[in-house]
């Protein structure tokens, strides 16, 4: 079969035996809480697929990196949302050794001990802008205290590493404050775990509620970016960097359902090139943006194109997963959860940070000529 043949030799060149251990892995047993994909992916380096071979690393690319979590997604949905936050936490470490070399060594640490970091960036708060962080940090000696909690938060069990946007008090601005990014040891004190994913659906991410009191992160271990009024080159990376590992991995997801569609022969030629026209277009845009990354592209452009992409691909997904849902029949809805499990997976997409609505009028100005500019 072609179909996913790229994506999964991808797959194997960095990661290999991955795909055949998951395959050989009960479906449900890999989307329910504690399941062994995590494990699995850290035993065979996985964490270190994104840093660059001088550190350690693998050095995939960020086309490499699609295929990767595109072929993830099709075997196990929470798997690939739980590395495509720990992917997105490591290449915004990728983004600033681009700048200087204030994460090598972090780096270099997460290569020799494979280490799974968390993103504690500013996701899951309905009304407010992607840049305002989720956790206050207020100076002390030595470093900062940081107070707040993030929820929901992929890999709160397996996680050896936080990666979280806080807000420092601006001397400058009286009530202000200005970003930055802490890096917080899993085993911190004053860091806790506590329930909050309430659905089966991608249970296994292990995305509860990590809640900090008064957790200290020394000088060293808290970045600030170069601008404040918008994002900076090492912030709109990290956020073309996590815009395409989200979107691949719930391609992924409506790809494995288009997969069980031409694998049980259930659709005649125009249903399947259907399927496919939705599923490989979408692919090909976020190729074309990542290919754009890997050219070192940090502009407005890019991030418009890219979350042009990205809702391109939602809207590709819900076509394709209501069809391919459609063309599994009745009988398959009845006889598994898998294929409702997918779609209902599938969509989530749209739970994820920028919404549809709250971007637009960017979109729509940049369109009219404006700079683009991310709320």
């Amino acid at each position: 079969m072609n179909f996913l043949e790229e994506e999964r030799r991808t797959l194997e060149q960095f990661l290999p035996t991955l795909d055949e251990k998951l395959r050989a892995i009960p479906f449900a047993d890999l989307e329910r809480p504690g399941n062994p994909g995590i494990g699995i992916y850290r035993e065979l380096k996985g964490p270190s697929v994104l840093i660059p071979e001088a550190l350690g690393g693998s050095g995939a690319t960020p086309v490499d990196a699609v295929r990767i979590h595109r072929a993830i997604g099709s075997r196990s949905p929470s798997l690939a949302i739980a590395v495509a936050m720990h992917n997105f936490s490591v290449a915004t470490l990728v983004e600033y050794s681009l700048y200087g070399d204030y994460t090598n060594d972090f780096m270099r640490s997460i290569s020799a001990d494979q280490l799974l970091v968390a993103s504690g960036f500013a996701e899951g708060r309905t009304g407010t802008s992607i840049l305002d962080p989720a956790m206050v940090a207020r100076p002390a000696e030595g470093g900062y205290v940081v107070n707040g909690s993030k929820k929901p938060c992929s890999l709160t069990y397996s996680m050896h590493l936080l990666t979280a946007s806080v807000a420092v008090p601006d001397p400058e601005a009286p009530g202000g404050h200005k970003r930055a990014v802490a890096i917080i040891p899993a085993d911190a004190e004053g860091l806790d775990r506590r329930p909050f994913w309430a659905n089966e659906i991608l249970a296994g991410a292990e995305s509860d509620e990590l809640a900090l009191t008064d957790v200290f992160v020394p000088d060293q271990l808290l970045f600030f970016p170069e601008t404040q009024s918008d994002i900076d080159a090492v912030e709109t990376g990290g956020f073309l960097w996590f815009e395409l590992l989200i979107s691949a991995s719930y391609l992924g997801m409506a790809s494995a359902l288009a997969e069980r569609v031409i694998e049980r022969r259930r659709a005649g030629a125009s249903e399947l090139a259907a399927l496919g026209t939705e599923l490989e277009g979408a692919m090909s845009a976020l190729e074309g943006v990542a290919q754009g990354l890997a050219g070192r592209e940090r502009n407005d452009a890019l991030l418009a194109r890219c979350l042009f992409a990205r809702f391109s691909v939602q809207q590709a997904i819900e076509r394709a997963s209501a069809l391919g849902a459609e063309l599994l029949g009745g009988m398959s809805f009845i006889g598994s959860k898998e294929a409702s499990y997918l779609y209902a997976a599938s969509r989530a997409l749209a739970f994820h940070p920028p919404s549809r609505s709250a971007i637009a009028g960017s979109l729509a100005a940049y369109l009219g000529g404006d700079p683009f500019r991310m709320l």
